[in-house]
Formats: C-alpha cells, sequence, structure tokens
C-alpha cells in the first residue's frame, strides 16, 4: 500500500495558521507566549520578575492547551475509527479509571480514620486504665478516712503498691481545704498540689489540657460527713505513653490546638516513619480531631492528632490477629486485581477489533458515496458477512440503483412540467385578456388555477358596438383533461357565436324534424344578427355529447347583454347561478334553465330575460370560490355578495383580487381544492362607463 505524503502547500498553511493564527484566542495565545519568553529572559538576566513570569505562564499554557484542542479535535475526530476508539475509552475505560479513582479515595479514607482510630483508641485505653487505677486506689483510701487512720505515709504505701502501669501517674490527694501529691513511687512531694477548679463537682475522667500540656486526668470525689476528700491522678502525654501506639502505626503526633500560638513545643511527638516494605508502600498522612476540656476554664477545647505510616503497617494492624495468614488475603486481592486487568485488556482488543470491522465498512461506504457525488451512479460495495454493515452496504447499492431511476424520472416530470407550463401559457391566451367594454356595460373576469391549467371557462365575445356574450363554464375534473375539454367548450362558443349560422346544421341534425332551430335564431341576416343563447346552448351540448366521453360534463352559463337596451338574455345550463346585485342593495337570483351540457343527449334549454339598471352588478363564479371550507364552514354565497357589495364602488379588476384574496385567506394553509373563477358585469350610465 503506497503511503500518502502530505500536500507541501498544506503544510505551510497550516504552519502560518500556527504563526499567524487568525482567531482571538490564537493572537492572545501568541502574545502571552512572547510575553513568557520575555519574562522569563528578565528574570535569568536579574530582573526579579519570576512571580509575574509564573502566572504568564500557567495563563499562557491553559490557552495553549484549549487552542491545542481545538485545532486537534477536526482532524482527530474526522474518522469514524478514531470516534469509536474514543468513544469506548470514555464508556469502558472511563467507568473503569474513576471506580479506581473513587476506590482509591475511599481506600485512603478509611486507612486514616482506621489510624486515627487506632491511635485515638490505644489513648483512651490507656485513660480507661488509669481511671481503673484511680478508682481502685480510692477504694482503699476512702474506709480508712472515713476510720480516720488515713496519713500521708499510709496513701504513699497504698499508691506504691497500686497499679505500675503508669510510670509518670503523679497522684494528688485533698483533704478539705488540704492537700498532698504523692508520685508513682509513693513518696511525698514538696509541691503543693494545685486547686481543683470550680467545674468539678463529681468524678470526672478526660483529657484535660493544663497550661498547654495534655493530660490524661481522672478524678475521684467523697464528702464523708462534713469533710470532702478527692483523689486525682494525672498522666501527662508523652512519647512514652504514645510508644506502643507508634509501634503499630508509626509517626504519632498530638497537638492541643488551643496552644499553637502560644508555645508550638507543646506538641507531643513519638515513633518514626517506618521503612518502605516494597516500591508502592508509599507514606500516608492522616489527621483528624478530638475533644479536650481546659482545666482552667471547664471549656471543651479540640486537639489535633496526626499519624504518619505506611500501607503495610495498616495491613499489619488490621490483620493482626491473623499472623502469617494474613499474606493470603493479600494474595488473593492482587490475583483478584491482576485477572480483572486482564479481562480489561482482553475487551480493548476485542472492542478495537470490532472498530476496525466497523470502519472498514464505513471506509468503503465513504469511498461510495464519493462515486455517487462525482455523478456515478453505477459504482456498488461490495458485500460481505450477514450483519448489520452489510445490510447497510445492501442498502446503498439499492439506493443508488433507486437513484439512478429517480433521475431519470425527475427527467420525465420535467419534460412533462415543462409541457404543462406551455400548456399554462396557451390556456393564459384563451382567457380574454383586453375587453373593450360596450357603452353601458363593464366587465372583468378573473381565474386562479388550483393546478397548473384549469377546467374553468369564460369569455367575452364582443358582437359589434352593442353587443356581448358573457359565457361562464366548469368543466368536470381538473388537470389537463379538464383544460383540452375547456379549450373545446371555448372554441366551440367562440364559432358558434361569431357565426351563428354553424349552429342551426348541427342542432337540426340533433333534434329531428321536431323544432326547427331558426325558431331560436334571431337577426336579419346581416353581420349583426345574432343566436339566441338557448340556440347556442342546444348546439353546444349537441356537439360535446357527440366529442367528448360520457363522463365528461361542463355547467355552462351563456348570456347575450344588448347594451342600447340594458337587457341581458341569457341560458344556464346547470352552472351554479349568478346573482345581480342591484344599485339599491336587492339580490336577485337568476335560473336555471337546464341540465348540464355533454352528458344526455336531445336536450333543449330555455332562455330568461332581465332588464339591468345603471350601478347593477352581474355576478357569475365557480363553486371553487363558494365551496372551500375550514373550521367554520363554507365561505359560501352570502359571504361572496356581502363582499362585492362592501366593496361594489371599485373598480372590477379589484374586486375580483380582494374576493380571490378572501378566498385564499379563508382556505389558510391548506391546498387549494378547486379553481377559482370569478366574472363581473356593472350596468352603467353611457357617459360614464369605464374600462
Amino acid at each position: 500500500m503506497a503511503i500518502k505524503l502530505p500536500n507541501p502547500q498544506a503544510v505551510r498553511a497550516q504552519a502560518m495558521r500556527i504563526l499567524r493564527p487568525a482567531t482571538k484566542w490564537g493572537r492572545v495565545t501568541s502574545w502571552l507566549g512572547v510575553m513568557c519568553i520575555l519574562l522569563w529572559t528578565a528574570d535569568i538576566l536579574g530582573s526579579n520578575v519570576g512571580g509575574w513570569a509564573a502566572f504568564t505562564t500557567v495563563i499562557f499554557l491553559f490557552l495553549a492547551v484549549v487552542l491545542f484542542c481545538r485545532w486537534g479535535y477536526r482532524p482527530l475526530m474526522w474518522r469514524l475509527r478514531n470516534r469509536l476508539f474514543v468513544t469506548y475509552l470514555f464508556i469502558g475505560v472511563m467507568p473503569i479509571l474513576l471506580l479506581l479513582l473513587m476506590g482509591g479515595m475511599a481506600s485512603y479514607l478509611f486507612a486514616g480514620q482506621f489510624a486515627t482510630y487506632v491511635a485515638v483508641s490505644d489513648l483512651h485505653s490507656e485513660l480507661q486504665h488509669l481511671q481503673a487505677a484511680n478508682d481502685s486506689l480510692a477504694a482503699q483510701l476512702f474506709p480508712l478516712e472515713d476510720s480516720g487512720k488515713l496519713s500521708e505515709h499510709v496513701a504513699g504505701e497504698f499508691t506504691r503498691a497500686s497499679d505500675e502501669r503508669f510510670p509518670q501517674r503523679t497522684v494528688s490527694v485533698w483533704r478539705g481545704a488540704q492537700g498532698f501529691v504523692l508520685s508513682t513511687a509513693g513518696q511525698l512531694l514538696a509541691t503543693q498540689p494545685a486547686k481543683l477548679p470550680g467545674f468539678i463537682s463529681g468524678d470526672f475522667t478526660g483529657f484535660v489540657v493544663d497550661q498547654g500540656v495534655l493530660h490524661l486526668r481522672a478524678i475521684k470525689l467523697q464528702r464523708p460527713g462534713s469533710r470532702q476528700l478527692v483523689l486525682v491522678s494525672d498522666v501527662p502525654i508523652t512519647p512514652a505513653l504514645l510508644q506502643p501506639t507508634s509501634a503499630r502505626l508509626g509517626r504519632v503526633s498530638f497537638l492541643p490546638i488551643s496552644s499553637v500560638g502560644d508555645n508550638p513545643h507543646n506538641q507531643v511527638d513519638a515513633g518514626l516513619v517506618p521503612l518502605r516494605a516494597h516500591s508502592f508502600d508509599a507514606e500516608l498522612y492522616f489527621g483528624t480531631f478530638f475533644d479536650v476540656v481546659d482545666w482552667q476554664s471547664g471549656k471543651k477545647e479540640v486537639s489535633a492528632i496526626g499519624v504518619i505510616t505506611r500501607p503495610s503497617m495498616l495491613y499489619a494492624t488490621l490483620f493482626a490477629t491473623l499472623g502469617d495468614r494474613a499474606l493470603l488475603g493479600r494474595d488473593i486481592l492482587l490475583a483478584v486485581a491482576v485477572f480483572f486487568g486482564v479481562i480489561e485488556f482482553v475487551a480493548l482488543f476485542i472492542g478495537f477489533r470490532l472498530s476496525r470491522s466497523m470502519t472498514a465498512s464505513v471506509a468503503e461506504l465513504y469511498q461510495a458515496t464519493e462515486h455517487v457525488n462525482r455523478g456515478d451512479l453505477t459504482h456498488r460495495i461490495r458485500l460481505g458477512g450477514r450483519d448489520q454493515m452489510a445490510a447497510l452496504g445492501h442498502s446503498f447499492n439499492s439506493m443508488t440503483g433507486s437513484l439512478a431511476k429517480l433521475i431519470e424520472e425527475q427527467k420525465e416530470k420535467q419534460r412533462l412540467e415543462n409541457e404543462l407550463s406551455i400548456a399554462y401559457e396557451v390556456q393564459e391566451l384563451l382567457f380574454p385578456r383586453q375587453v373593450t367594454d360596450l357603452p353601458t356595460l363593464e366587465v372583468h373576469g378573473l381565474c386562479v388555477p388550483a393546478r397548473t391549467v384549469s377546467g374553468d371557462y369564460y369569455d367575452f365575445i364582443p358582437l359589434g358596438s352593442d353587443r356581448l356574450v358573457l359565457a361562464v363554464g366548469d368543466i368536470s375534473g381538473k388537470g389537463i383533461s379538464a383544460a383540452l375539454l375547456m379549450a373545446t367548450v371555448h372554441a366551440f362558443v367562440r364559432a358558434y357565436s361569431l357565426e351563428p349560422e354553424m349552429a342551426l346544421l348541427p342542432a337540426s341534425l340533433g333534434y329531428g324534424s321536431e323544432e326547427d332551430p331558426r325558431m331560436y335564431y334571431r337577426g336579419d341576416g346581416s353581420a349583426e344578427s345574432q343566436m339566441a343563447p338557448a340556440m347556442l346552448m342546444t348546439t353546444l351540448n349537441y356537439q360535446l355529447y357527440r366529442s367528448t366521453p360520457a363522463a365528461k360534463y361542463a355547467t355552462m352559463f351563456l348570456g347575450l347583454y344588448d347594451a342600447k337596451a340594458r337587457v341581458l338574455t341569457y341560458c344556464n345550463a346547470g352552472h351554479l347561478p349568478p346573482f345581480i346585485l342591484r344599485a339599491t342593495g336587492e339580490v336577485t337570483k337568476l335560473a336555471v334553465n337546464g341540465t348540464v351540457v355533454g352528458l344526455f343527449s336531445g336536450v333543449t334549454y330555455d332562455e330568461s330575460t332581465l332588464v339591468m339598471q345603471p350601478g347593477d352588478i352581474f355576478i357569475a363564479y365557480s363553486d371553487g370560490v363558494t365551496e372551500p371550507e375550514n373550521e367554520f364552514g363554507e365561505f359560501g354565497e352570502e359571504r361572496l355578495v356581502d363582499l362585492i357589495h362592501e366593496h361594489r364602488d371599485k373598480p372590477l379588476a379589484r374586486i375580483t383580487q380582494i374576493v380571490a384574496g378572501a378566498v385564499a385567506d379563508w382556505i389558510g394553509g391548506v391546498e387549494q381544492p378547486d379553481d377559482i373563477t370569478v366574472v363581473l358585469a356593472r350596468c352603467t350610465d353611457a357617459s360614464t362607463s369605464r374600462t
């Protein structure tokens, strides 16, 4: 496998980014690095700036570590293998390290508590022995006092015969206001015993601080008759007293905290730190506090105890009862630790091998995506194994095949969309663009298709200077089929409106001799002669029935407006009835004269006539205006009429835009369900006609 050498330009660019960083963090780190060099140089040359140099160096190292992590994170974590390895470290290794750390901390705390517990327990044991010796001596002296036979010589004899555990014990005897001091040897000392403090009102045993020195002190008190007899045993805490404890632990120190400021030499140290038993037998430092009583005030104070020992000493003390068998427990613990370590390394090796198998598959998948990125959809991944990665490779191969098919389908869809776009442009040309209003009528129409092309139809066909055909229709269905049928209807209506004689022959063929189609024809044969709307509707039904499938039909409204008489003659074939919004505000709904066109053969149609007054507005619409729904119901005819009535004085083009916008707002964010078509015609005076 060839070794890929780094790109020299990339190396040069990386070096420039390090020397001239672009980020603020990098620039600050660089400035601090230069400052550290200057400060340390000045300190070496004799300037006393070592403290500032050290402080600046610490900040520089912190910023440099953060910058290095930010710089190395992306290239290091880009590869999935590195991510999996780091993830395994955090999931598998880090918890073990944390458990080991927690176990070490717990062991350290346990060892400290154990060491200080041993020291304090030994001291309490000495205090209990002192109390027992004092109580035993009191049991011998108090009966002699009751019988009047107690003397200093007799007290000394009994003291000498008492417990010899404490060679440094001092015994004081108070008889009322008189007292004397005896040594452990039973000899009378010339020193006058100190007076008892006021807080002593009964027996007492405890640790006391007397003039900054720690003592073990036990007091036994008796009041025979009117006199009081007090026996006080006192042992100072000395290295000799702590020798048994230090022999088991190491160096043991006691210090009354209240005496640190007055006399630091009151600290009592005993023993030496034991020698290292093995390489891991490190020194351990522990300390704790215990309560003592100030002899002068009787208040509780705090004293400290410190222990310096080694794990081997603590282990020997803890398992002293096992003797030589204590080493067996240590060996078992070591064997368990080695076993767990082997398991951890085996798990690490297995995890590494599994990660390599996964990352190899991911690397091959990445190379395959590079082929796809270059447009090569023929590349396939070699499949091996039956695991999830193999399934992923199979899915990728299937995906690339599907992508190739999808691209072909997309190209075909794009071709269809281009054709639809052309169809839309052609259909837009079918709708009337510029309509010259008649002297007493202005018209305007608007169609908003639900899809690219529309199945709704409207047209304004001028017949001379004073007549106009208004056509509004709705083709069944949507999309291309409806648009094609709409174009057919448009052609028929235009042809038969402009050439009425052409409608007579199809009508006569369709209805035989029962009715003479000329009865519908109005005119004298001149250019301005025009067929009646009913005749035109009959002819249209005949043609659509013959030329369209059985399921195709259309609703149609045809009207002929005479500008001189202001008369609208119309025929409605199943279309939604238009409205006449009178200038007075009255609303009139026009009649329906027959069924839809193109669905049945042999259908005849009637026609109706109405007279329009200046200010009246003719309103024709499709079901895409009134039938859209939301949570409040349908848009409805009433809302349509009210909206037009509110804006009736505005231009018709503006009114149609307002209606279309209101329907869109009513629908909301959902897809437009049907084509929206609105046709308006306003009757005006001849002098105020608007275009």
